[in-house]
């Protein structure tokens, strides 16, 4: 079984070799990334309150796999300056970090700003200025204050001022030094596994109304924050403000029209939904989904369409804000229709109910310690693609993408994946047709990841967590990330002499 992993690895990879002269601009930037509460810890301390997070593990251990959870973590809230050493030995251009949005403000509020929790962030971006690393700031990366999610968290409407207060104290407090601003990140996984589903906090599953209802909140905060940086701060501290997206790439199984019809479904409920009333020319929900949505919600009796309706002023106040599309990808998957309503089985009403359509992997892509994580040939070409060919104006990071292993310094798996999706890469920029301003790699080091716990580890640098110091020790993939920042250059042949790693001076 292994020998076929490495003989499919090989073939996957083979493309890298066809653009070993290929060479990145000098200007293109090459960052790694990590989110708050993975790695803090220090959970309860110096003034921090419970995220939403916090409070799901803490209830119900059992949730997560090993029963284990994120109070200590990595313990960035202590080791900062070892993960900004981390970033100077690879050579880190940027580094996308999350604020915990209880950290700053307990509360959920800004009547009451912790300073302890500003003063780490402060030192945490000053360290990284201090070596020319630029910091690429997440306002929420899904711990949201457990007492803003009693009050309804994103099912909320007045989330949306709620987000622009907190986004808002940031900006105040960070954008003299931050000038890469994402708002939020992973909207279908905040809105769909969080609210309409059970497989992240806050686990309301409340199918086929709470995705929704999270949605539109969603994409209205964004853009309230947007305006306010826009209008507010950027005039003086310049910097940028975009929003970051899960987009996979979900081709047609076959050419048939059904299956046409499904993929284009698919890509509109799964990122669509959340992305085109920002990017699209006309903004407003997808036009195919939403009308599905409306004829399911009338024929199971609801009175007006489970998808809330946007108004004129709404869609005219989300339209075009963003500076930048953040492109969250990592596998693949065939889109075919079903031949019935009744085929699927699935909850009504539900997101998976509205598209009514299946997904199929081939056996022969190889698998990471992720079960959910295939690597599929030329999906990151095929995602940045169709990304364009919807938003052809838009400015576009790769914001994350990575590979999970269960562990160990020889991750030849990883070196292999991010070759080919580097090597995706350098073909889009070759044809010369889309803004792609960097790519972004997860992880910077291995954290706690989410309900997989420590069981799957997505870091260049493998994380010791039965130790004190959660030592910090590159693997494999950490030297050849280094090579490549270092030429430019994606070299299928290089091979490091050793795991030994240290900082390149002048870094």
């Amino acid at each position: 079984m292994q020998l076929l992993v490495i003989l499919s690895l090989a073939v996957i990879g083979s493309n890298a070799a066809s653009v070993k002269q290929k060479r990145f601009p000098d200007d293109f930037i090459f960052g790694a990334s990590s989110a708050a509460f993975p790695i803090e810890g220090a959970w309860n301390i110096s003034g921090k309150s419970e995220s939403m997070w916090d409070h799901m593990i803490h209830n119900n251990p059992t949730l997560v796999t090993g029963e284990t959870n994120g109070d200590i973590a990595c313990d960035s809230y202590h080791k900062y300056k070892r993960d900004v050493e981390i970033m100077r030995e690879i050579g880190l251009d940027m580094y996308r970090l999350s604020l915990s949005w209880s950290r700053i403000l307990p509360s959920g509020f800004p009547n009451q700003i912790n300073q302890a929790g500003v003063d780490f962030y402060n030192n945490y971006i000053n360290e990284m200025l201090k070596y020319n690393i630029k910091p690429m700031v997440v306002l929420y990366n899904w711990d949201l204050p457990q007492k803003l999610q009693e009050l309804g968290g994103f099912t909320n409407p007045l989330i949306i001022e709620w987000f622009e207060d907190y986004a808002r104290v940031a900006f105040s407090l960070f954008g003299d030094r931050v000038k890469h601003w994402i708002t939020l990140s992973g909207a279908r996984e905040i809105c769909l596994e969080g609210y309409g589903g059970a497989l992240k906090a806050p686990r309301l599953n409340a199918t086929g109304i709470g995705e929704y209802l999270c949605a539109k909140n969603l994409v209205v905060a964004h853009a309230k924050a947007y305006h306010a940086y826009n209008n507010d701060f950027k005039p003086s501290q310049s910097g940028e403000c975009g929003i970051t997206f899960g987009i996979n790439y979900y081709p047609p199984l076959t050419d048939s029209e059904a299956d046409k019809a499904a993929s284009e479904l698919f890509n509109q409920a799964n990122w669509g939904l959340y992305a085109d009333p920002i990017f699209s020319e006309q903004g407003g929900w997808p036009k195919e989904y939403a009308e599905r949505v409306a004829a399911k919600s009338k024929e199971q009796g609801y009175p007006r369409s489970r998808l809330p309706a946007f108004t004129k002023e709404e869609i005219a106040l989300v339209k075009g804000t963003a500076d930048f599309i953040g492109v969250g990808h990592y596998t693949a998957a065939n889109v075919y229709a079903y031949a019935s309503d009744y085929e699927a089985g699935n909850i009504v009403p539900s997101m998976a109910d509205d598209t009514n359509v299946g997904t199929s992997q081939p056996e022969e892509w190889p698998t990471a310690a992720s079960s959910w994580l295939k690597w599929a040939p030329r999906s990151l070409y095929n995602a940045l693609n169709e990304v364009h060919k919807r938003y052809s104006s838009a400015v576009i990071y790769v914001s994350d993408n990575g590979w999970s292993t269960t562990g160990g310094l020889q991750d030849d798996e990883r070196i292999s994946y991010i070759r080919a999706m580097l090597s995706d890469l350098l073909d889009v920029l070759d044809e010369g047709v889309m803004k792609i301003k960097g790519y972004i790699a997860f992880g910077l080091m291995d954290g706690f990841d989410w309900t997989a716990g420590f069981s799957e580890r997505f870091g260049t640098y493998e994380t010791d967590f039965e130790s004190a110091e959660k030592t910090r020790t590159a693997r494999k993939s950490a030297l050849v990330a280094k090579h490549i920042i270092a030429t430019r250059v994606v070299d299928p042949d290089y091979e490091p002499e050793n795991l030994n790693i240290s900082i390149d001076e002048g870094h």
